[in-house]
């Protein structure tokens, strides 16, 4: 028997502006000049402001040649509209636009990021709003290779820490699937062994070379890795050398690193870094500041603010286009100022986490010493900043910072934590730093194993099991000890 019910529940919506704001900050240092430009060509409201002063740089003067023929064809665009100088009245329909008056395409352009890449799939997913925040949430916590280092327990507790509303594991583990089905194939994988099957079911497995190759991986693949070629033939009772060979060869085709796999009109913009961050460290005080190298100041036009006043002054006699024209150019004033409300709280935000960050490791900053780096992750920075652990996720991504010492990815100083014997907190970049310098020291004739290194590690109060010596070891690249042996 059917039953009615009525049931309260509250949601909540994003407004415009923090949807702006949460693409906004995701957005680096490097392609946030870009960013702005496109805004500015899409909606002619929008001008530099040249009283705030520019950049004394020889980009400034490139910008400054193209902007008039740039602001030359906006302005030819909004006389269009103001005018209606025969201008089809379909064109005049406020609901013809999009958001950002752009025809949503599904396209990848040049200096689209990874990120950028994947947020752009994500959107076109069937999920609903709940699904479509983890969805980012798991996206901001890719690393650049393509891993997702963080399992799903971990992203629900971080998630149900910043948002007060229990996150159930098996929705993130859920959402996880969608992300893993996004391009680059293998894109989201815990280990190399999930990101090679991932690549495999995208391919035709009823395919006896696929088959073979899918079972070899799934099923042998420590032994794979340590090519025991004859343990995967008489385990999977391969009686055809050739295909054998074949899946192996199909399997070395696969991409390791999917996140890296950017060709042709995918560029990654971290090819040539522009940090978002410089640190300085001056008279026993540190301080740092946002490199607004690539940020110029925007302002409303007050030329089309006049031009509105006018045209709204005189009600009478307006034809039904003019009162549309007039509907859709105040869209773009609202969307203008949304857009340079966004970039100011980019970069509050922006200053906000950087501003913690700095505090939280300021032993690091003061001298470079890795071993100062203390144990921090995005609920420490979360709970210091007020902000949602996935906004300091988006932060962190695609982010550099200009140190004394050398730039560096602002994810380098985030690390899960370890307890000496000693009870001491320590970060596990410290144990990793040991385990990297043991094996470079190492007997090549008799390396290190696990055990070994496990062993080491202890003698200096980590205590740390054997598996865990293997993750870290498999994170920094590093063979197993076999694989290391020279003869």
């Amino acid at each position: 028997m059917l039953s009615q019910s009525l049931q309260q529940k509250m949601q909540q919506k994003l407004s415009p502006l923090q949807i702006q704001l949460m693409k906004l900050i995701e957005v680096p240092a490097a392609l946030l000049e870009q960013r702005i430009k496109e805004e500015m060509v899409n909606n002619p409201v929008l001008e530099v402001d040249s009283e705030q002063g520019g950049r004394d740089t020889d980009e400034e003067e490139e910008t400054k040649d193209e902007v008039p023929e740039e602001r030359e064809d906006r302005d030819a665009t909004i006389e269009e509209y103001l005018q209606m100088e025969e201008t089809p009245a379909y064109k005049l329909q406020a609901n013809n636009f999009s958001a950002d008056d752009k025809p949503i395409e599904v396209q990848m352009t040049e200096g689209m990021s990874f990120y950028e890449h994947l947020e752009e799939q994500i959107g076109l997913q069937d999920l609903n709003e709940h699904q479509l925040e983890i969805a980012h949430y798991i996206i901001g916590n890719i690393d650049e290779d393509g891993y997702l280092r963080r399992t799903p327990q971990e992203i629900a507790d971080d998630m149900s820490f910043s948002t007060n509303e229990e996150i159930a594991d098996e929705e993130v583990q859920h959402v996880l699937k969608v992300v893993q089905q996004l391009d680059p194939a293998g894109v989201g994988a815990s280990n190399l062994q999930e990101c090679l099957l991932l690549q495999l079911r995208t391919r035709n497995l009823e395919d006896p070379i696929n088959g073979l190759a899918y079972r070899i991986i799934n099923e042998c693949f420590d032994d794979f890795t340590n090519k025991r070629f004859d343990r995967i033939i008489k385990r999977l009772r391969i009686t055809d050398n050739e295909d054998m060979k074949d899946a192996i060869e199909e399997i070395l085709r696969l991409n390791p690193k999917p996140g890296s796999a950017y060709s042709g009109t995918l560029v990654k913009a971290a090819q040539h870094i522009i940090p978002d961050f410089i640190v300085e460290y001056e008279n026993n005080k540190l301080s740092f500041h946002l490199n607004r190298r690539s940020e110029p100041e925007l302002r409303i036009s007050s030329r089309y603010t006049d031009m509105l006043e006018g045209y709204v002054k005189n009600k009478e006699n307006q034809t039904r286009e003019q009162k549309e024209a007039i509907t859709f150019v105040r869209q773009k004033l609202d969307a203008a100022k949304w857009f340079i409300d966004a970039i100011k709280q980019r970069r509050n935000t922006l200053n906000l986490v950087m501003d913690a960050i700095l505090k939280y490791q300021g032993d690091y900053f003061i001298d470079g010493d890795e071993t100062k780096l203390k144990p921090m992750i995005l609920k420490d920075i979360a709970k210091m900043t007020d902000l949602d652990a996935s906004t300091i996720s988006r932060v962190s991504n695609s982010k550099y910072v200009q140190t004394p010492f050398g730039i560096y990815p602002l994810k380098y100083f985030f690390s899960e934590g370890i307890q000496s014997a000693e009870g001491e907190d320590v970060s596990s970049r410290e144990v990793k730093s040991i385990l990297a310098e043991s094996v470079a020291n190492e007997d090549k004739r008799n390396p290190l194993t696990d055990e070994k290194l496990m062993e080491i590690l202890s003698a200096k109060s980590y205590n740390i099991a054997r598996r865990t010596v293997a993750k870290y070891r498999e994170q920094l690249g590093i063979p197993v000890a076999r694989l290391r042996k020279e003869l």
